[in-house]
């Protein structure tokens, strides 16, 4: 057990000069840009979007599934249809949510809140809100 911790020690040393030698910025800048929140939460409803999307088609897939496997069952043919009805049900409440979002952004709001689903400038839209 006490070798294993000494090589462990030991390669960890040698190589953390290699590392700090090879141009790591132990101080400096972190390479990439860091978020303010309006990317933030435009990033999360996009994301939340494009899932309830994503699942609603994947569940009017099995729904259309279940009906060509269905082989003629009544039982099995209804329930088939129901999730293909709530599948589209899913889609249209989804479309209906994205329009009344976009709608708020751009007449209602007139760009002083944006969660970035329409033209706006998102990186300036909630800290105005905040302030």
């Amino acid at each position: 057990m006490k070798k294993i911790n000494f090589l462990a020690l030991s390669i960890m040393s040698f190589l953390a000069p290699s590392v700090y030698a090879a141009g790591a910025d132990v101080g400096g800048t972190l390479g990439f840009a860091v978020p303010n929140l309006a990317k933030v939460i435009s990033f999360m409803v996009r994301f939340l979007f494009f899932f309830a999307g994503l699942a609603a088609l994947l569940y009017l897939l099995l729904g259309a599934m279940s009906w060509v496997t269905s082989s003629g069952d009544k039982e099995n043919v209804k329930k088939a249809q129901d999730k293909i009805q709530a599948a589209v049900v899913g889609l249209v409440i989804l479309v209906v949510v994205l329009v009344l979002i976009a709608t708020m952004e751009q007449l209602v709001l007139k760009g002083a809140f944006c969660v970035g689903l329409t033209d706006c400038s998102v990186q300036e839209s909630i800290p105005k809100l905040l302030n």
